[in-house]
C-alpha cells in the first residue's frame, strides 16, 4: 500500500505544477506579457487546460470570480495540499 500512496503523492505534486503553471500561463496571456501568435503556446494552453479544467469546474460553480479573480487554482491547489498532508499522516 505504501508504494501506491507514495506514487499518487508524486502525481498530485506533478498535478499541482501543472494548476500552477496554468495559472501564471493564463495570466501572462490576460496582460499580453506571452505573444499568442507564437505557435506553441496556443497548444500548450490548450494542453494545461484539458489538465486543470475537469477539476477546476466544479470549483468555479461554488466560488465564483471575484473583482474578475479566479480563485479556484488556489482553492485546487489547497485541496491537493490538504489530501498530500492526510495522505502522509497515513504513511506514517
Amino acid at each position: 500500500m505504501r508504494p501506491f500512496l507514495e506514487l499518487v503523492d508524486i502525481l498530485l505534486n506533478l498535478y499541482t505544477w501543472v494548476v500552477i503553471i496554468w495559472a501564471i500561463l493564463s495570466t501572462l496571456i490576460s496582460f499580453n506579457v506571452i505573444n499568442t501568435h507564437n505557435r506553441i503556446i496556443p497548444v500548450l494552453m490548450e494542453f494545461l487546460y484539458r489538465m486543470t479544467e475537469p477539476a477546476l469546474r466544479p470549483i468555479r460553480r461554488v466560488i465564483p470570480n471575484i473583482g474578475g479573480v479566479d480563485l479556484s487554482p488556489l482553492v485546487l491547489i489547497l485541496i491537493i495540499w490538504l489530501v498530500r498532508r492526510l495522505m502522509h499522516e497515513h504513511l506514517l
